[in-house]
Formats: structure tokens, sequence, C-alpha cells
């Protein structure tokens, strides 16, 4: 393996990612006997999407990760000789248990296996009898496109959710129900969505209880546009979700969500994010893909999913800058690297627009909030525009209640932005300048900003 290089200014410092070559969505999640384990999809030959394996890293903070061996491998002349795709981790009665997808070479069949993994979950026995889902119901007309099991248990049986599509409908979630989780039973189409606005097939479908109310979170697959997060908060009625609200969950590089809950019940998402470079720099530079720091899960009074990024990652912060209404203006402020952690404040009435431009040598990034349209955009501008780099901006709605001021947090480590607003509004971005040299904060439009604080993050070591 050829490590990245040391000096990359890309590489985030305190974003899990494994040491070299492709990563992408995360798969089983679970804190076992004290411990989280983060397992994801991992090819060990490079950093291009091939020959899936499921990568693991373990913590004891969600912050701290660190590397452990290849977790599960393909195996010739078996469901999962075309690789170990997405699914998840559960406790059965003290055994840990591993559902995933196995594909063959061409990915055209696609089925539902198990692993059981030994106490320390380094060491995984594939189930003899695998697949324990075949092919998808006939009646729904695909052979392919059946994929991320997400598992729970409720009222003393085992429910699935599998990402599919229903051919010249849609994206579909489907239902399975098992009593030992071996032998599952299909029950119907848990939710069907509109190909005009949805795509034409989910991925990676998580359905779990949040409050008192049903939350689905999918990841869709548009028709010439970006893919991006969805959810939906319900009600769950006779092993049926009965939808009530829909939203973006984050209109930006975040992909493949997945929610576990911990020891102490905290609900925690997990999220691939994905680059917005070409393969060919991927290669380069020897490594792609990144997880987002794990956010808290909660509902507002108005059932809207807040998100909000889990308090250990204070622990990082060091050296802190605080400007209260007063000491703000277009004056730039300089910080000490491209790992920092942002809380602004704003009035987003007194202004058409505000918010906060980071300058990295010559190149740009900015995070702009337009009243007029209720809308939180990023821009990337980049000195010399580059084929190989996206610079499209990206955007999404965000409507402050009555009288609500404009709260962004902003995490921006190497080449990633993760933005939040208000805890309930997510663009996740990708940012990749040509040099970090001194780099600087200014306030778009002070008048209307009411506090910053910025804190220049320590590095994991």
């Amino acid at each position: 393996m050829t490590l990245p290089n040391p000096n990359d200014i890309h590489r985030p410092a305190y974003h899990f990612l494994p040491a070299a070559n492709w990563m992408n969505d995360p798969n089983g999640v679970i804190q076992w006997r004290g411990r989280y384990h983060l397992f994801f999809q991992y090819n060990p030959d490079g950093p291009y999407h091939a020959n899936m394996h499921w990568g693991h890293a373990v913590s004891d903070d969600v912050l701290h990760w660190e590397e452990l061996p290849i977790a599960i491998a393909p195996s010739p002349n078996s469901p999962d000789q075309g690789g170990i795709f997405s699914g998840c981790v559960v406790n059965d009665n003290g055994t840990p248990t591993a559902i995933y997808t196995g594909v063959n070479d061409d990915y055209s069949l696609q089925t539902q296996c198990i692993a059981t993994g030994n106490e320390d979950l380094t060491r995984w026995r594939k189930y003899a009898g695998n697949p324990v889902i075949g092919e998808p119901p006939a009646h729904l007309g695909q052979t392919r496109d059946f994929r991320d099991p997400f598992v729970w248990r409720r009222e003393g049986a085992w429910y699935m959710t599998i990402s599919a599509h229903i051919v010249g409908v849609g994206g579909a979630v489907l239902l399975y129900r098992s009593h030992n989780l071996t032998d599952w039973e299909y029950l119907h189409p848990l939710f069907v969505g509109d190909r005009a606005r949805h795509g034409r097939n989910f991925e990676c479908a998580n359905c779990f209880p949040l409050g008192d109310k049903w939350v689905m979170i999918i990841s869709v697959m548009l028709v010439n546009a970006p893919a991006y997060t969805l959810y939906w908060v319900g009600r769950w009625e006779n092993e049926r979700f009965i939808v009530e609200s829909e939203a973006v969950y984050d209109a930006g590089v975040s992909y493949a969500s997945l929610m576990h809950l911990d020891e102490s019940g905290r609900p925690l998402i997990y999220s691939w994010l994905r680059e917005s470079r070409s393969v060919e720099l991927q290669k380069k530079a020897g490594w792609t893909g990144v997880q987002a720091i794990p956010r808290v899960l909660s509902l507002d009074s108005r059932n809207r999913l807040i998100s909000r990024p889990v308090p250990e990652v204070e622990t990082l912060r060091g050296r802190h800058q605080h400007f209260a209404t007063e000491e703000l203006s277009e004056t730039a402020i300089s910080v000490g690297g491209l790992a920092l952690d942002i809380e602004a404040a704003f009035d987003a009435q007194a202004a058409t627009n505000c918010g906060i431009e980071l300058a990295a040598g010559h190149d740009k990034l900015a995070v702009v909030y337009e009243r007029r349209a209720q809308t939180l955009q990023v821009h990337r501008r980049y000195r010399q525009p580059k084929a190989e780099i996206d610079s499209a901006p990206e955007g999404i709605v965000h409507a402050l209640d009555d009288g609500e001021t404009l709260q962004l947090r902003l995490l921006l480590d190497g080449s990633v932005l993760e933005v939040i607003a208000n805890g309930r509004t997510r663009i996740t971005s990708r940012f990749y300048p040509d040099s970090a040299e001194t780099p600087s904060l200014r306030m778009i439009t002070p008048a209307a900003a009411l506090s910053l604080d910025v804190w220049e993050m320590a590095l994991r070591v």
C-alpha cells in the first residue's frame, strides 16, 4: 500500500478515513462492550470503487478511531464473491450479527447475507445457509438494485428494510420480518417513491423511531442530477409507515447515512462524504471518501429533523477567538489552518445576505444566506477553475421562523466542510484550494453579524 502524502492539505485531520484507498458507506455501526465499532465499504486495492470489503475501525469516543484489519471479505464461489456491499450490525441476544448485501461479479445478483462476530468483532463467520434472502419478489419486476439491509427489533420480531426499485415506478423500501435473523418473510413495500421527484432507485434506507414519531432516511439517485439524502417523518401503524412530512436531510455530498443507538440511548447518525474531484485526482492523492462527524438526532416541535455534531467534538477545540457584534467588520481574521470549528449568529433581517467567507491562498469558500430567497448556499471560487474539480454552487431552502436568528455551525477540515443551520438544514461540501497559505475568515455584511466564535482544532495523533 502506498500511503498518501502526509502534507496533503486536502486530507482531513479530525474526520475519520482509512490510511489509504477507497472508502464509502458506513456499514455496521454499533457500540459493543463500551467501544464504538465502525464498519465501512472499503477497497484494499486502491482509491477507486471496486472489490468491496468491510473495513473496520474502533473508538472509545467516536472521534479518535483506530483502523483495524479488514472485517469481512468476499469468498470465492459464494453469494458474496463479487463484493461485500452495505448493511448493518445488530446484537442478537449477545451475538454480534452483521447483515449485508452479497453481490456476484457483475452486481446483477444482489442477495442478503449474515455473519456472526467474535467477542471483539475482529473475526466473522459467514452463515452456511447464505443468502438468507435471495432475489426480490418477482412481481416487482427487477433483478438488481436490491441491497443495503437495515435491521431493528420490535415487539419480539426482527424487521429489515431493503432498498430497491419497482420497474417503471421508482424507488422502493421493502419490508421483511423474521424471528431468528435467518428465515425472513416478505411483507410489503414500506414506502414507494415518485420517480419524477425521488429518482429511479433508493439506497441505504433507515427506518427508526425518534421521540413519538418514526423517521425514514433514504439516499436517492436522481436522473441527470446529483444524488442526495431525503428524510420523511411519520407514524408506524400495522407494520406500515404513514408519511406526514418530507424534507432534504443534506443538499451536498453527504450520502448513505446510517443510524444506530449507542449504549446511552443516543440516536447517532454516520454519513459518507463523497469527493467532488475526478477519479484521476483521487488516484493521485491515494485516498478517497471521508466519514462525517457523527451527529445526535432529534425532532423539534414541528417534527423537523435536528442533527448536531456529537458534543465530544468540542474536546478537540484548541485556540479560541471570540468576536462580539461591535468587533466584527469586513477585516479578515487570521486562522491557523484548515481545521476549524466555527459558530456564528446573524440577524438575517438586517441585510439582503449574510454569512462567512474563507480565503485559502487565492481560492475562496463562502457560506451565504440569502434573505429574500430564504436559501442557504455554499460557493467555491477557484482562482484557476479546473474541469476535474466541481465548483458549482450548492444550496437549500432554509426558512427562518418568526424572530429566529440564523445560527451557523461550520466544521472545516482539509477539503471537508460541514454546514448546519439552526440544527435543521444541512449542506456538506468539498473544497480543494491550491494552497493553505495564510487562511483567513471575513464576515459577509458585518452589520448583520451578532457573534463569531472560531476554534482551531487539535489534530489527531
